[in-house]
This record gives structure tokens, sequence and C-alpha cells, in this order.
């Protein structure tokens, strides 16, 4: 699967946010953990990769299974809406 810069910008992005599960990433690109861990390690410097792989690993908010909260999500009221990664209209 070929993906352009802004969906590669995009994963990254979505990867570094703390709240935002692997699945989540596997459900708006298709990757599954392994593959965006692959694209990190591919993409980012080694020492910042070193850094996003201490921080994730562990991390309860990273996959749907373990976390403690089904809804809860925050959204800010000057938020827009994000319908399946990109940005609605009003």
């Amino acid at each position: 699967m070929e993906l352009d810069t802004v969906a590669v910008d995009r994963i990254i992005e979505m990867a570094w946010e703390d709240r935002t599960t692997f699945e989540a990433i596997q459900f708006q690109f298709g990757l599954k953990e392994q593959e965006v861990i692959d694209l990190m390690r591919k993409e980012m410097k080694p020492k910042s990769f070193k850094m996003w792989r201490e921080r994730v690993q562990g991390r309860k908010t990273k996959h749907e299974k373990l976390r403690t909260f089904e809804k809860g999500r925050f959204k800010c009221s000057r938020q827009k809406s994000i319908s399946n990664n990109s940005i609605a209209k009003r």
C-alpha cells in the first residue's frame, strides 16, 4: 500500500497522540500496529523513534482492549467534526 506524504504525516501525528488507539489508525488507514511501528521507524530519526517507543510501550490508552473507559473522548467545543480523517464542512 502506497501512502502519500499527507497520510504519512497524519499517521505519525495519530501515533504520537496518547488517546488515539492503534485500532483507530487501522480503521482509517488499514495499517496494523506492527506496520505503524515500521512506518515510524522508517520516517523518524532514530532518537525520536526510540523516545516514541518508550512512550507508547505499555500505554493502556493506545489499545482499545486495555482501556478502562468505553467513551469519554475529550472533544473541544471549538473542534471541527472529523469524519474518517477528513475535516467536515459546517
